[in-house]
C-alpha cells in the first residue's frame, strides 16, 4: 500500500498503456506538454497485443489501417498482421517518439476521485497516490477477460484459463481439451491447437457467422516499395478505408447484409461435408448482430477426427470435464475460455467517483453513456478514448481513437487558453448525443438481428459502437465546441456552457 504522505501531483494523468494510451502520450509530448504520467498495471505497455498471446493471435483488419496515421509501417509482413508484430510495432513507435519516460509500469489505478474543492483527481495506484489535473482514460474495451461463472468452476482438477491470459508452460500435447466460445479468438487459436491435442471439444453458445479469408504474405518487393515511397503506402491505406467504410452501410440495413451472407452460407457448404456439423455451425441470426469473423482454417478444424463441436450448452463442470445441457459427459484436462471480455462493465467503472462521489458504474447504471463517447457528465477534466459508443464493426478502431486524441487535444488546449480549472459536458450535450447515436442504432443489424451480442448492455441498448461511418464521427469531432461544456474558474468560480472567456 503506498504512503499516504508521498502524493505526486502532476497535469494530465493516463490511465493504460494499450494504442489509446500510447497514442495520447505522443500526442501530449507533439504539444509539448511535459507534465503527464501514463499509469500501466502491466509491466510493459502494449495493452490488447500485449496481453493476448494466445497461438494465431493476430488483427483481423487490414495491417495498413492498424497503425497510426502519422506513424505508418511500411514492414508488415502479412495482409493482417500478428501479435508480435503489432506488439513490436508499438514498442518501436514509443521509442521513436520519445514517451519512455513518462511510462509508470506495474501501477495499476484502484481509485480515483474528483476533489470538488481542490478541483483535481485523487488517483491511487497500487505503488504510489497522485493528484491530477485532468484523467484521461485509455484502459480500452477488450482489457478484462470476461470469465462465465459456471457451477462446479471450484470442482475442475485440471487446468484452466482464459486465451487472454495464455499458459504458454502448459503443454497441450495429447490432452483432451475443452474451449468455451466461438469468438473471435477462438476462430484464430482452435486451428493452432487442433493438431496437437489429443481430443478437442468446442463448447459454442452461439454460432458465428465467417467469411473466407486468407493472409497473404506481403512481398519483399512491396515492402521495399513502401520504403521508397511512402505515398505508394498511403494510397494503399486509403484504399483499404474505403472498401471497409462502405461496409457500415449494411449494419444499418440488415437487408443490404444478404448478399455478404449468402457467401458466408457458401462457406459453410464448401468447407464442411456433414450435414448435422453444418447444421451446427450455421447461424439462425442475421449476419453483424454479432461480430463478423473471418476465417479459411476454422471450419476445417471443427471437421477434424479429434475435434466435437457441442451446441448443447454447459451444465456443470466436474472433476475431470464437463456436463453438456443434455447430460453428456465431455472428458476434459484442460479448458480454454474464448469467452471475449467485460465491454459493457468495464472495471474502471467501478473505481472512478466523479462529483459527489458518484461512482461512473452507478451514473452508467448498466449502460455506459458518454457525450461523442469521450466526456461523461458529472466527472469533470475527464476524457475517455474509446469509450462507449465508439466502437466500430465494419472499420479499424484506430482511425476512432486518433479522432477523439485530436478532440481531447483540442479540449486541453481549450481549458488551457482559457485558465479553466475543470470541464464537463452539458447534460443536454450528452442526452443530445446519445439520442443521435439511439436513433442510428434503431433498426440496425445490432438490435433488429435477432442475437444478443457483447455490443448490447444488460438494458438492452447498443452502447458499445457507433452506428455510423468513420468519416461520420471524424466530423462530429472535428471541432471543439465549447457550448457542449460547463467551464469552471479556479476557486469554484463556474461559467455558464459556452460563456466567452478572456485569458
Amino acid at each position: 500500500m503506498p504512503d499516504a504522505a508521498d502524493v505526486r501531483h502532476v497535469e494530465i494523468a493516463i490511465a493504460g498503456a494499450g494504442l489509446s494510451g500510447l497514442g495520447m502520450a505522443i500526442a501530449l509530448r507533439r504539444d509539448g506538454h511535459s507534465d503527464f504520467v501514463v499509469l500501466e498495471r502491466a509491466s510493459d505497455l502494449g495493452g490488447t497485443w500485449r496481453d493476448n498471446r494466445y497461438p494465431g493471435c493476430a488483427c483481423d483488419i487490414p495491417s495498413v489501417l492498424y497503425c497510426y496515421e502519422d506513424a505508418p509501417n511500411p514492414d508488415w509482413t502479412r495482409a493482417y498482421a500478428s501479435q508480435p508484430e503489432i506488439w513490436a510495432y508499438m514498442r518501436d513507435v514509443a521509442g521513436r517518439r520519445d514517451v519512455a519516460g513518462h511510462m509508470l509500469y506495474d501501477h495499476e489505478v484502484m481509485s480515483a476521485e474528483w476533489d470538488g474543492e481542490a478541483q483535481r483527481w485523487n488517483l491511487e495506484t497500487t505503488q504510489a497516490r497522485f493528484t491530477a489535473d485532468v484523467l484521461i482514460s485509455a484502459t480500452g474495451a477488450l482489457a478484462d477477460p470476461a470469465i462465465p461463472d459456471l457451477p462446479g468452476v471450484d470442482q475442475f482438477t485440471g487446468r484452466v484459463f482464459h486465451s487472454a491470459r495464455w499458459e504458454h508452460d502448459h503443454d497441450l500435447d495429447g490432452r483432451r481439451v475443452a474451449v468455451i466460445g466461438t469468438g473471435a479468438s477462438a476462430i484464430q487459436f482452435v486451428p493452432e491447437i487442433q493438431p496437437v491435442v489429443g481430443h478437442l471439444d468446442v463448447f459454442q453458445r452461439t454460432p458465428p457467422w465467417v467469411l473466407p479469408r486468407g493472409n497473404p504474405e506481403i512481398p519483399r518487393r512491396w515492402r521495399a516499395l513502401f520504403h521508397r515511397s511512402p505515398r505508394a503506402l498511403e494510397l494503399l491505406r486509403r484504399t483499404a478505408f474505403s472498401l471497409h467504410e462502405a461496409a457500415h452501410v449494411g449494419f444499418r440495413h440488415p437487408k443490404a447484409m444478404r448478399v455478404i451472407e449468402r457467401r458466408a452460407r457458401d462457406h459453410i457448404a464448401k468447407e464442411i461435408s456433414d450435414p448435422r456439423l453444418r447444421a451446427t455451425v450455421t447461424p439462425d441470426y442475421s449476419l453483424g448482430c454479432k461480430r463478423i469473423l473471418g476465417s479459411n482454417a476454422w471450419y476445417p478444424a471443427l471437421c477434424q477426427d479429434n475435434v466435437d463441436v457441442v451446441g448443447d450448452g454447459i451444465r456443470e463442470l466436474v472433476a475431470d470435464g464437463i456436463v453438456d445441457e443434455a447430460g453428456v459427459h465431455h472428458p476434459a484436462d484442460t479448458i480454454i475460455f474464448g469467452t471475449g471480455f467485460r465491454v459493457t462493465d468495464p472495471p474502471i467503472s467501478h473505481r472512478v467517483r466523479g462529483r459527489d462521489g458518484t461512482l461512473l458504474a452507478d451514473a452508467w447504471g448498466g449502460s455506459p453513456r458518454a457525450h461523442l463517447g469521450i466526456g461523461v457528465t458529472g466527472f469533470p477534466n475527464m476524457f475517455m478514448l474509446l469509450g462507449p459508443n465508439t466502437g466500430l464493426g465494419h472499420n479499424s478502431v484506430l482511425l476512432m481513437i486518433e479522432s477523439q486524441i485530436a478532440y481531447v487535444r483540442q479540449a486541453l488546449a481549450h481549458r488551457r487558453r482559457h485558465g479553466l480549472a475543470a470541464l464537463e459536458p452539458t447534460p443536454a450535450a450528452q442526452a443530445e448525443f446519445l439520442a443521435h447515436v439511439d436513433r442510428g442504432t434503431e433498426g440496425s443489424v445490432w438490435t433488429a438481428g435477432g442475437c444478443l451480442s457483447w455490443y448490447v448492455d444488460a438494458t438492452g441498448r447498443n452502447s458499445t459502437l457507433w452506428p455510423g461511418s468513420v468519416r461520420a464521427y471524424r466530423r462530429r469531432v472535428a471541432v471543439f465546441e465549447a457550448n457542449d461544456y460547463t467551464g469552471e474558474l479556479p476557486r469554484r468560480a463556474t461559467l455558464p456552457a459556452g460563456e466567452p472567456l478572456t485569458a
